[in-house]
C-alpha cells in the first residue's frame, strides 16, 4: 500500500479577523433558523460551566439539521470558527469560543428512528437525555450512560464530551455505546462513520474524494503511532483526556465513531448519532456503606467492583456538611449510615428480589473484613431518589460553601486505577493542605477511580492566579505518577489541554495535532481547546484584570456580602434551570426552551452587566435594554431560589433590575396599574359594582386593559362587594381565644377579590381557639410595587404596615397569612428591604401560613374529617420559601387522598399574566401540566390552590372548575357541608342599567357646562 504523507499539526494562530456583519448577512440569507449577532446573545453564550469566557461572534440556532449544515457553509466562506454546544454545561471552557455558536438543543432534539430488536436508535443532536429515554421506554430500553446533568444535557454534547455519570460502572462511557456518527467537516464533507471493516476501508478509499483522504491519514495515523498508543494509554476506566486515537487500532475495529466522540466540537459537527441502547433495569436496590473517612470508602471500592453494581458512587462529610447546612436534601441526609465517608451502591435486576439480594451479598461479602462498613438498606424509589439527589447536586452544593471561600472547577475531574484510589486521595489531600485549599469536599465515581471536587483557587489576583497555575501542574503530576487521567469525564477543553504532554508526552500530543489536522486543516473547528491549546490561565472568566462596578441596592443581600455583585455570582452554569419537567424552575425556560430565559442566561447577563471586562457586548448598566429584554419573560417564580443548587434568587435581582433601569423615567403601562392594584383596589371598595360593571363592560374593558397594558385576553378579577376588614369589623368572634391571639393578614387578593377565604380562615380559627384580630387600616406588604420594580414605594408601603403590626409582633403574636405571595414578602423579601428593623425581623420570624399555624402551633387540634380526593398547587413562593409539608400533613390528618401536582408555575404569577405581551408563554405554562390536570379531575375531585394567580389561571384556562383555598375546605369541613366557594358576583343587567344612566348623567353635565360656556362667552 502507498504510504501516506500526514498533515502537519495544527497550530493557533492570532486568526484573521471575520467581517460579522457580512457573516451575519450571510447566515441570514442560508439558515432557516434563527441568526443571533444581538449583544444579548453573544453575553449569554459567552460561558459555560467553567472558568472560562470567550464572547462569540454570534449564535445559530438551527430549525433542522440541514440548517446546521447551511451554517457551517457559510461560516466557511467566510472564514468564522464553529462550534456546537447542547446543554452548555461543560466544566472546561470547551462549549465557549470566538466562534459561531450553534445551538442544537431548542429545535434539533428529534429522536429519528428506533429499532428495539437491534436495540439501537438514531438521534438529533439537541435531544436531552432524560427526553430520549422517556421516549424510549416504551420499548424498555434506555441509553446507558447517565451523567448528573441528565434531565439537561444533550447527547451532542455527551458526544462531544464522551460523558459518563454514575451508571457508566455497568454501561460505560459514551463512546462505548456509539455505533454510527454522521459528521460535517468544516471544509463540507459530510457522511457517516463507525467501525471500518477492510472491505468497508477498501470501498471507502475506492470511491475517492475527501473522505477517502480522511480515512487513509487515519489509517497511516493509528498504524504510525500504535506503539505508543498501546504504551502510552493509561488502561484504566475513565480516560477522557486525550483523543480516542486507540479506536483506530486494529484490535479495535478502526472504530471511526469512537475515535471523534469525545473530541469537544475540535473536529467536525455531530449531525446525527446512532446510539447502542440497554434494557431498563426493572428493579434497583440501594445499599449506603459508611466508612470513618473518604480515602478508606475509596479502599473499599476495588472490593465492591466485582459484585458488578449499577453504581458505586463516593461522597465525603464536607459534601454532607455543605449540604447540611444549607438545608439541601434534609430528609435524605438522615439517611445515611454512621460514618465520615460514604459509597452508594446501586443493584439493578429483574424483579426486586433479585436486586435486593445483590445487595445483601454485598453486605455479607464485607462483613469481617477490613472494609465492613456502617450500612443502610433502601429497596423503595422515593429513598433512592433522595439519596441520589444528595450526590447529583453535588457541584452546586460545593460552589459556595458556608464559611469558606468560592470554590472553583480546574481541578474537578481526575481518574486513576480503581485500585488506587484510596493512596490518590489521601496524597491530593495533602497537596490541598500544601497550597491552602484544605477542606474541599471530595466525591466522585469511586467504582471507576473518578474523582470530582471544586476548590477554592483565588482566580481574581496575579498572585492567586499563578498559584492556581502551579496547583493545576502539580496535581498532573500526581495523576501521571499513579497511571491515571486528568479528565475521568468532563473532557479537556482549555482547561486541561495544555497539561496532555504529560500525560501522554510529545509525539503523542503531536499526533492529536496531526488527527486535527486531518479533519480541520484550517483550525477553524473549536479553536484553541484540546490542540494547539489556550493556556490554563487564559481567558478567565474572572481574571486579574477583572473589575466589576459595585452597585448599589435596594435588597441587603444578607447571603452574598450585602452586594448585588455577589448575588449575581451564585450561578455556576450548571444548567438545571434549563430542564423541561418538573419542579419549579424555570417556567418560561421550560415554555421557550430559549438560553436567556434561564435563570442561568439571565444570571450571564447580569455577570456581563457588570462590565467587569472591557470586551463585554452588555455596556449600559442598569439602563440594559439586552437585560430588560432577557428579564421580561422573568416570571418572579422564585422558582430558582429553591431549585437552583447554587440558590440564585432571580426575581429578587430582577426587581432590583427594574427598580434602577427605570429610575427617573416612565415605566410600561402596567407597572402603573397592577403594580399600584393595592391603591386602586381601595378606591374600588368605596364603588364595587360600579367598578365591577365598568371593568366587564365590552367596550369599556378594551379601553381599561389597553390604558393599563394589560392583556385583552385576560378577565379583569371582580372586586368582592365587602370588604374583608369590613367584614371583620361587624364580626362577633364569640367566646374564643384561650389558645391566645392572631393577626389575620387582609392582604390585598384576599381583602379586596375573595373575602371570603378570609371569612373562612377567621371561621377555623376561632373554632381552633385562636382571638383572631383583622387591622382595620388600609395595609399592604408591598408585593405588587416590587415585582413591579418600584422599590422606594414598597418598602414605604412595608413600613406603614410594619409599624401597624408592631405592638402585635412585640408581645407574640404569630401573623397568619392566606396568600402564598404576600406570606413570602414576610417571611423572606421584607427583610432584605429592611434589614435593620428589628419589627420586620420579628415579622419574619412570626408569620406563618393557615397550615402551620395549625399543624405546628395548635397543640392538641384535630382537622375536620374529610372525605375524597383532591389535587392541589402549590404556589410558587410557598414553594420557594415557606414550602407545602404542613399542608401535606394537616391534609392527609384530616383523611384527604391528597395529590401534590408537580406543575411548576401556574404560569400567571401574579402581574406577569396579565400584562400585554405575556399571555402566550403565561397559558403555555398553565397547558404544560396543571389546567390539564385540573381538565382531567373527576368532578369530586377538590381543586386546591391557595395563591390567587393559581386560583385565577384556573378559572381563566378554560377547564370549567373553581378552586379553592384550603380555608374554605376545612371551614366547610368544620360545618359538615360541601365546599362552597364564595367568590364576587360578576354585574348583572341593573348593574349596567345603573352604569348606562350615570354614563348619561355625567353626559349631561359636562354637555350643560359647555352649553353654558358658550352662552358666557357670547
Amino acid at each position: 500500500m502507498t504510504s501516506v504523507s500526514l498533515p502537519d499539526p495544527v497550530i493557533r494562530s492570532p486568526g484573521t479577523r471575520v467581517d460579522a456583519a457580512a457573516l451575519e448577512r450571510a447566515l441570514r440569507e442560508r439558515v432557516g433558523g434563527e441568526v443571533r449577532f444581538d449583544a444579548g446573545s453573544r453575553g449569554a453564550y459567552s460561558t459555560d460551566a467553567s472558568n472560562y469566557r470567550q464572547v462569540p461572534i454570534g449564535v445559530v440556532v438551527p430549525r433542522t439539521v440541514d440548517d446546521a449544515a447551511a451554517a457551517i457553509a457559510a461560516c466557511r466562506e467566510h472564514g468564522a470558527p464553529v462550534v456546537s454546544r447542547g446543554g452548555g454545561t461543560s466544566l472546561a471552557g470547551q462549549t465557549c469560543n470566538v466562534a459561531v455558536v450553534i445551538d442544537w438543543s431548542k429545535y434539533c432534539h428529534g429522536l429519528v428512528s428506533v429499532d428495539p430488536d437491534a436495540g439501537t436508535c438514531v438521534v438529533e443532536p439537541g435531544i436531552v437525555l432524560d427526553e430520549l429515554n422517556a421516549q424510549l421506554a416504551p420499548h424498555r430500553l434506555m441509553f446507558g450512560p447517565r451523567p448528573a446533568t441528565h434531565d439537561h444535557c444533550t447527547l451532542g454534547g455527551m458526544i462531544g464530551n464522551n460523558s459518563c455519570g454514575a451508571t457508566a460502572q455497568a454501561y460505560g462511557k459514551t463512546a462505548d455505546n456509539v455505533v454510527r456518527l454522521e459528521v460535517l467537516t468544516h471544509d463540507g464533507e459530510r457522511f457517516w462513520a463507525g467501525p471500518t471493516s477492510d472491505e468497508e476501508y477498501a470501498a471507502i478509499i475506492a470511491a475517492g474524494g475527501r473522505r477517502a483522504g480522511i480515512y487513509r491519514a487515519l489509517r497511516e495515523l493509528s498504524q504510525s503511532c500504535a506503539d505508543q498508543i498501546r504504551e502510552r494509554y493509561p488502561q484504566i476506566p475513565r480516560r477522557v483526556s486525550g483523543y480516542n486515537l486507540d479506536s483506530l487500532l486494529p484490535e479495535q475495529g478502526f472504530d471511526v465513531a469512537r475515535a471523534l466522540t469525545g473530541s469537544e466540537s475540535t473536529l467536525v459537527t455531530i449531525l446525527h448519532a446512532e446510539l447502542r441502547l440497554v434494557p431498563k433495569p426493572a428493579a434497583q436496590a440501594l445499599v449506603v456503606l459508611g466508612y470513618p473517612d473518604i480515602a478508606s470508602a475509596a479502599d473499599a471500592a476495588p472490593r465492591i467492583a466485582p459484585h458488578q453494581p449499577e453504581q458505586l458512587e463516593g461522597l465525603d462529610d464536607r459534601l454532607i456538611t455543605f449540604e447540611r447546612e444549607r438545608r439541601m436534601n434534609p430528609e435524605a441526609l438522615r439517611l445515611l449510615p454512621e460514618g465520615r465517608g460514604w459509597l452508594m451502591v446501586i443493584f439493578s435486576g429483574d424483579s426486586q428480589d433479585e436486586a435486593d439480594a445483590k445487595a445483601r451479598a454485598l453486605v455479607d461479602d464485607l462483613r469481617g473484613t477490613e472494609h465492613e462498613p456502617t450500612v443502610k438498606f433502601y429497596d423503595d424509589p422515593a429513598h433512592e431518589k433522595e439519596l441520589a439527589d444528595v450526590r447529583e447536586v453535588a457541584l452546586g452544593a460545593t460552589a459556595r460553601p458556608p464559611d469558606m471561600p468560592d470554590t472553583w472547577e480546574g481541578w474537578e475531574d481526575s481518574a486513576v486505577p480503581p485500585d488506587r484510589l484510596g493512596d490518590y486521595l489521601r496524597d491530593l489531600i495533602k497537596l490541598y493542605d500544601e497550597f491552602g485549599y484544605s477542606g474541599s469536599a471530595l466525591y466522585g465515581h469511586f467504582g471507576q477511580g473518578c474523582v470530582h471536587t471544586r476548590i477554592p483557587f483565588d482566580l481574581v489576583t496575579a498572585e492567586g492566579i499563578a498559584a492556581f497555575r502551579r496547583f493545576i501542574e502539580r496535581a498532573a503530576d500526581l495523576v501521571v505518577s499513579y497511571g491515571g487521567s486528568f479528565s475521568g469525564e468532563h473532557g479537556d477543553g482549555q482547561a486541561r489541554g495544555e497539561l496532555l504532554p504529560k500525560m501522554f508526552g510529545e509525539d503523542l500530543v503531536r499526533a492529536f495535532g496531526q488527527f486535527k489536522a486531518i479533519f480541520d486543516p484550517e483550525n477553524l473547528m473549536n479553536p484553541g481547546k484540546v490542540v494547539a491549546p489556550y493556556r490554563i490561565d487564559e481567558n478567565l472568566r474572572l481574571g486579574a484584570s477583572w473589575s466589576p462596578r459595585d452597585y448599589g441596592s435596594y435588597f441587603s443581600y444578607p447571603d452574598d456580602d450585602g452586594r448585588f455583585q455577589r448575588a449575581v455570582m451564585r450561578c455556576v452554569g450548571v444548567g438545571k434551570c434549563r430542564h423541561a419537567d418538573g419542579g419549579v424552575m424555570c417556567p418560561s425556560y421550560m415554555v421557550t426552551r430559549e438560553e436567556e430565559d434561564s435563570t442561568r442566561g439571565r444570571s450571564r447577563l447580569l455577570f456581563e452587566m457588570l462590565e467587569g471586562h472591557a470586551d463585554s457586548p452588555v455596556t449600559a448598566g442598569w439602563r440594559s435594554t439586552e437585560v430588560r429584554d432577557a428579564l421580561d419573560l422573568c416570571l418572579a417564580c422564585k422558582g430558582c431560589k429553591k431549585d437552583c443548587p447554587a440558590e440564585v434568587d432571580m426575581a429578587t435581582m430582577k426587581a432590583e433590575f427594574l427598580a434602577h433601569h427605570y429610575a427617573g423615567r416612565l415605566r410600561p403601562r402596567a407597572h402603573y396599574s397592577m403594580g399600584w392594584l393595592p391603591a386602586v383596589a381601595q378606591v374600588a371598595s368605596r364603588a364595587p359594582r360600579l367598578v365591577n360593571a365598568v371593568t366587564q363592560a365590552p367596550v369599556l374593558r378594551d379601553v381599561l386593559t389597553a390604558v393599563g397594558g394589560i392583556d385583552r385576553r385576560r378577565q379583569i378579577p371582580l372586586f368582592a362587594g365587602q370588604t374583608l376588614q369590613a367584614w371583620a369589623a361587624a364580626h362577633d368572634p364569640g367566646p374564643s381565644g384561650l389558645r391566645g391571639e392572631v393577626v389575620l393578614w387582609p392582604d390585598t387578593f384576599t381583602n379586596h377579590l375573595t373575602p371570603g377565604v378570609g371569612r373562612a380562615a377567621v371561621e377555623v380559627m376561632e373554632a381552633a381557639g385562636w382571638r383572631v384580630v383583622v387591622p382595620s387600616q388600609p395595609l399592604c406588604c408591598g408585593l405588587t410595587w416590587i415585582s413591579t420594580g418600584q422599590l422606594a414605594t414598597a418598602r414605604r408601603v412595608l413600613q406603614r404596615s410594619v409599624d401597624t403590626l408592631a405592638p402585635y409582633l412585640r408581645r407574640g403574636a404569630r401573623v397568619v397569612g392566606l396568600e402564598p405571595s404576600c406570606t413570602a414578602v414576610f417571611r423572606s423579601d421584607a427583610s432584605e428591604l429592611m434589614p435593620g428593623n428589628q419589627d420586620v425581623q420579628r415579622l419574619r420570624q412570626q408569620t406563618v401560613t393557615l397550615a402551620e399555624l395549625l399543624q405546628d402551633h395548635t397543640d392538641g387540634w384535630q382537622p375536620p374529617h374529610l372525605d375524597g380526593k383532591a389535587i392541589a398547587q402549590t404556589h410558587c413562593h410557598q414553594h420557594a420559601i415557606m414550602g407545602y409539608d404542613a399542608d401535606q400533613a394537616l391534609l392527609r390528618a384530616a383523611g384527604v387522598d391528597l395529590d401534590v401536582l408537580d406543575a411548576g408555575c401556574c404560569g400567571l404569577a401574579g402581574n406577569f399574566g396579565f400584562e400585554a405581551g405575556h399571555y402566550d408563554v403565561s397559558r403555555a405554562c398553565g397547558e404544560r401540566v396543571l389546567l390539564p390536570a385540573v381538565r382531567d379531575a373527576a368532578a369530586s375531585t377538590m381543586v386546591l390552590a391557595d395563591g390567587f394567580s393559581c386560583r385565577t389561571q384556573i378559572e381563566q384556562g378554560d377547564t370549567g372548575r373553581t378552586p379553592v383555598h384550603l380555608a374554605e375546605v376545612l371551614a366547610a369541613g368544620l360545618r359538615g357541608e360541601p365546599v362552597r366557594p364564595s367568590r364576587p358576583t360578576p354585574p348583572g343587567a341593573a348593574d349596567y342599567v345603573r352604569l348606562g344612566a350615570g354614563a348619561a348623567s355625567v353626559a349631561g353635565v359636562a354637555f350643560g357646562a359647555v352649553a353654558w360656556r358658550r352662552r358666557k362667552h357670547r
